[in-house]
């Protein structure tokens, strides 16, 4: 990529070196979208602080100005990653839908680079053609990787969507994959079965802080709703499993959930049923196995969608389905980054985040670190990972509490008020709070064409 550069004194005032800095001119127009939006993401210093290597300046080696820059870096870094998107830019492949989001909203905040940054490097922050140039890229890459077509024209290009109304999938594998879900014979004294902890009248969780098992036994981790879980990138607040029947597949085989040793016990305590595997092997020719039983409740669970909520309604182009209070909860919403992470059809699912980016959670939370605190940590054991997770779906979140991984805030209120302050660091008022709450409750969709509610749904 070829780029003109000009060289210019600079006096650094901490120590009065003199030195010189490259200043970049923006883009040409000429040059393919792609290879703008490296050029843009690299003169623009994003590249200096949030990826795992950065080149350190010269003077992250000097006693004052050094440690602020290396605090800076670090917190770059642990806010976000962009080396992935970075390389998906140069070998032409898709951006997270999260990344575009967060690099959408400080670009039009004009919040980064931050401007203690820039003023030590002349030319890094990003000129109003640098500007259109990357919020135009954003648009169009949004546009062909993760078309809005349920939206009307006005909300395109929003980083939310509407749920569909449903999805394709083999009808005779989701009868079998209901029958799966809530059968207990997966658990090991037929006790407990998938609905047990996702029960579909109580919006696919329990209202548990954490779940009972087989035995009475109690979980460590609080049970995400199986809604809409079709749309998450990853299952689990680990992201241990890459699909929903790699997710079916865990707990019958979890000492404390369903409390198998394998499959084979399973498929044979089902293979007991004649009926039942008649049903089955006309469907699934090769029998019971733990890849079929677990396909099958994935379709079940694909089906598991929860359209044409209040504001599923208004992105759509129905204005009045949302009053002016809910409207002004979804612009704070977006105001304070909500809509960086919780994104796509699922207002969620689609980055692992690490929880306490601007305070420490989990000291301030003043309880024991337990195994599930550790997060993605658990599957990859690096230090980055450590208390990072799977960012929940917002879907009919108003029926889902407790909130968190580790179950502790009982009302949606509390939750918003410490998402903001442990991950924005803001503290908001019990107005805005209020607003955001309000806006939250019209994310409560329809199951089956019924408004969904803890009220006995089947």
């Amino acid at each position: 990529m070829k780029k003109k550069v000009i060289l210019v004194p600079l006096v650094i005032a901490l120590g009065g070196v003199l030195t010189y800095r490259l200043v970049n001119t923006p883009p040409s127009d000429d040059l393919p979208m792609n290879e703008m939006m490296e050029q843009i993401l690299t003169d623009g210093g994003c590249m200096a602080c949030h990826v795992s290597n950065p080149e350190l300046p010269f003077y992250a080696n000097l006693p004052i100005a050094g440690k602020v820059v290396k605090e800076d870096i670090l917190l770059g870094y642990r806010s976000f990653d962009i080396q992935p998107m970075y390389d998906a830019i140069r070998n032409d492949g898709t951006v997270s839908e999260v990344d575009l989001a967060k690099v959408e909203k400080v670009i039009k905040d004009g919040t980064m680079p931050l401007a203690k940054y820039y003023l030590a490097h002349w030319g890094s922050s990003l000129t109003s053609k640098e500007t259109g140039m990357a919020l135009d890229w954003i648009s169009k890459h949004r546009a062909v990787k993760y078309p809005n077509t349920l939206a009307s024209a006005k909300f395109a290009n929003e980083p939310v969507r509407p749920v569909q109304d449903s999805v394709p999938v083999d009808l005779r594998k989701v009868i079998l994959g209901e029958m799966l879900f809530h059968d207990t014979r997966l658990s090991v004294d037929n006790t407990v079965s998938c609905a047990s902890c996702h029960a579909l009248n109580t919006a696919g969780v329990d209202n548990k802080r954490f779940s009972e098992g087989v035995r009475g036994q109690i979980g460590g981790v609080n049970a995400p709703t199986v809604f809409n879980a079709h749309y998450n990138f990853v299952q689990f607040w680990d992201g241990r499993a890459k699909t929903l029947a790699d997710q079916a597949g865990g707990p019958p085989l979890n000492p404390i959930e369903m409390g198998h040793t394998s499959f084979d016990d399973i498929c044979a305590a089902l293979a007991a049923d004649k009926a039942f595997t008649a049903a089955f092997t006309q469907v699934y020719p090769e029998g019971l196995t733990q890849a079929t039983i677990t396909d099958a409740i994935q379709e079940f669970e694909r089906t598991l969608l929860t359209p044409n909520s209040p504001f599923d309604k208004y992105l759509k182009g129905d204005e009045t389905a949302l009053t002016a209070d809910e409207i002004s909860g979804y612009e704070l919403f977006k105001k304070y980054d909500c809509a960086t992470c919780h994104v796509g059809e699922n207002l969620g699912g689609q980055s692992y985040e690490l929880m306490g980016i601007k305070a420490d959670y989990f000291a301030d939370r003043g309880t024991e670190i337990t195994f599930e605190d550790h997060g993605r940590n658990k599957e990859t054991k690096t230090d980055y990972d450590m208390h990072r997770f799977k960012v929940p779906g917002l879907r009919n979140i108003a029926l889902t509490a407790p909130y968190f991984h580790d179950g502790t805030k009982a009302t949606l209120e509390e939750a918003v008020k410490d998402m903001a302050h442990y991950e924005v660091g803001v503290d908001l008022s019990d107005s805005e709070t209020a607003l955001i709450v309000k806006f939250l409750n019209t994310l409560t969709g329809e199951y089956k064409g019924k408004t969904l509610t803890n009220d006995n749904l089947q």
